[in-house]
């Protein structure tokens, strides 16, 4: 049988999380009330999902390949090339 020590964490509490993404406390908070990192209510406290963090880092890489890639030139850019 698996022990829970060999699982791993499958919650993190909003300090934990913040830690884990290199950022504030309240820069997290700010990230799931506008909805871009999943958080749970489990009574009174907020749980985030290990697998939400995954996701959420997933997006910013994802993001940010698409922004390395050069933008179409725009028809002012491509009239001046001509």
């Amino acid at each position: 049988m698996t022990t829970p020590e060999a699982v791993g964490k499958l919650l993190y509490t909003p300090t934990e999380a913040a830690r884990a993404l290199g950022m504030s406390r309240s820069t997290l908070y700010v990230l799931m009330a506008n909805g871009k990192v999943p958080s749970a209510r489990i009574g009174a406290s907020r749980r985030v999902p290990v697998k939400g963090l995954r996701r959420y880092v997933t997006a910013l890489s994802a993001d940010a390949s698409e922004d390395a890639r050069p933008a179409a030139p725009s028809p002012r850019q491509q009239s001046l090339w001509r």
